[in-house]
């Protein structure tokens, strides 16, 4: 994982982070997770995607990826929409 507190996808996924992440796109203060997509996925080409993550605490999304039996993770700041960070 790279280390930017989404190092536990049970937590990441509760509905406490779901309902934390809907708030901050009402208040404006995120993205929202189609506005991430729309500008990571076509990045992505010949990976399947597998679905996100949100952290409410680092305010970052994380994309799971996969091709080939490789699992790419792809975490971009919520609020900017920038890619800070990817896995190899």
């Amino acid at each position: 994982m790279l280390g930017m507190g989404l190092d536990s996808p049970a937590m990441a996924r509760s509905p406490d982070a779901q309902r934390a992440a809907r708030r901050e796109v009402r208040a404006g203060a995120v993205q929202s997770l189609r506005e991430i997509e729309r500008k990571v996925l076509p990045t992505m080409p010949g990976m399947q995607y597998l679905g996100p993550e949100y952290d409410p605490r680092a305010m970052a999304y994380r994309l799971k990826f996969i091709r080939e039996g490789h699992v790419v993770f792809v975490d971009v700041d919520a609020r900017s929409g920038e890619v800070i960070g990817q896995s190899q």
